[in-house]
């Protein structure tokens, strides 16, 4: 039998495919993560994450800078500090290597791409988790909350113009959004880190953050087993009052992502985290796939299965193919 019907017409040249293709990218739909470490006078290379760097004040800005040229949507910062507490005392400090950063990068790009800063305490604490201990060395979530608020306020002050609160507490989004409108940070918007699971895949982060972190994360970050808990974690978030919402990480979990962006009233986001690209990149150079039509296909499909905009450690170069 002759096919009458014949989809591979519109794959038959680079034109046609292009012309038909369901999913664009586009630079403005990328955020770069960025790291910023204390104390350090030249850019340092992270092992696992080959590419990436842990950068000083002077190197940030110069990446914000190029990050603005290529078009990008953001910058994600992340803070390194020199000295930890059991409270992360450095995160809601004025002088603290985030709000610094965050200050110096708003006043480098910050009417060119959004600046954003990772709410968080695990990059500040001696004991690596997302929150503050309590006497049986578990995560206290309502004293959290009120460490949350101070690193909000701190932030927006800095000039951060999304706040990622990617802690997992419960009613952080709600905590946060009341801390801000009463101090009159009405416009600073909130990323709610709704779906975000205790995956292997965080590793090389680890690395680049300076992690002190012993044991795991399982009791406020996500069963990688859970699909509908995820959707429910983000609608949550949005009833509490999140801007965007985030599905992290993203390409283990695209049937989250999906089910997300299916019903979501705001934008929502994912990460291509660490180990993704770190992945990437050995295979890559072992000979074994095609760097840049893998980082390409990779990022399409996240975009495919409902992404709005896509945090990737590829984001400029990236950009630079797209363009």
């Amino acid at each position: 039998m002759i096919p009458t019907v014949r989809p591979r017409r519109l794959r038959s040249t680079p034109a046609m495919r292009r012309l038909a293709a369901e999913t664009r990218l586009h630079p403005a739909e990328l955020i770069l993560p960025v790291f910023v470490r204390e104390g350090i006078d030249e850019p340092r290379p992270i092992a696992s994450m080959p590419g990436v760097l842990q950068h000083t004040l002077d190197s940030v800005r110069r990446t914000a800078a190029e990050a603005a040229e290529a078009g990008i949507g953001g910058v994600m910062l992340f803070g390194v500090p020199a000295v930890r507490d059991a409270e992360g005392s450095a995160a809601d400090d004025p002088q603290g290597i985030l709000n610094v950063a965050t200050r110096a990068v708003a006043a480098e790009v910050g009417d060119a791409l959004v600046v954003q800063t990772d709410l968080c305490l695990d990059e500040f604490t001696d004991h690596g988790h997302c929150g503050v201990l309590d006497a049986r060395g578990e995560v206290d979530n309502d004293t959290t909350l009120e460490r949350y608020r101070a690193m909000a306020l701190a932030q927006a002050e800095a000039g951060s113009a999304l706040l990622g609160l990617s802690g997992m507490m419960d009613g952080q989004v709600a905590a946060v959004r009341d801390a801000l409108d009463e101090a009159g940070y009405e416009s600073t918007a909130i990323l709610g880190y709704s779906a975000k699971y205790a995956s292997a895949f965080y590793g090389p982060f680890r690395e680049a953050v300076d992690s002190q972190l012993s044991g795991d994360r399982r009791t406020y970050q996500q069963d990688p087993a859970n699909r509908r808990e995820g959707l429910r974690e983000a609608e949550l978030d949005i009833a509490e009052g999140a801007d965007v919402v985030m599905v992290k990480p993203a390409m283990s979990y695209l049937d989250v992502l999906s089910d997300v962006a299916s019903v979501s009233p705001v934008p929502v986001w994912a990460y291509q985290v660490s180990g993704e690209a770190a992945m990437i990149e050995a295979a890559a150079a072992n000979g074994w796939i095609d760097r840049r039509r893998t980082i390409e296909e990779s990022v399409t499909g996240i975009k495919r299965a409902g992404a709005d905009a896509i945090l990737s450690y590829f984001a400029i170069e990236l950009a630079g193919w797209i363009r």
